[in-house]
């Protein structure tokens, strides 16, 4: 990995180790998922599609997953 040295505001580092403080994990940890998340890199980069199918409006969803899902994860794939 790299290191970086980055400047904070006093209550952006204070938030930041009451976050890792929270969560027991490194303050690099909690820096690097923020990085990530805001560039739409890593395992956040995209929520689930398939979340909430129930409530699409429509009524041949179960039947249409197949071709839901692979349009869906295509996507991601070029993405990448």
């Amino acid at each position: 990995m790299t290191r970086t040295t980055i400047s904070l505001p006093p209550d952006v580092d204070a938030a930041l180790r009451r976050e890792a403080r929270r969560r027991r994990v490194p303050v690099s940890q909690i820096v690097r998922e923020a990085i990530e998340t805001q560039l739409g890199i890593g395992e956040l980069r995209k929520k689930l599609p398939f979340i909430a199918l129930g409530h699409s409006g429509h009524h041949n969803t179960a039947e249409n997953i197949d071709a839901i899902l692979e349009a869906e994860w295509t996507d991601i794939d070029r993405d990448r």
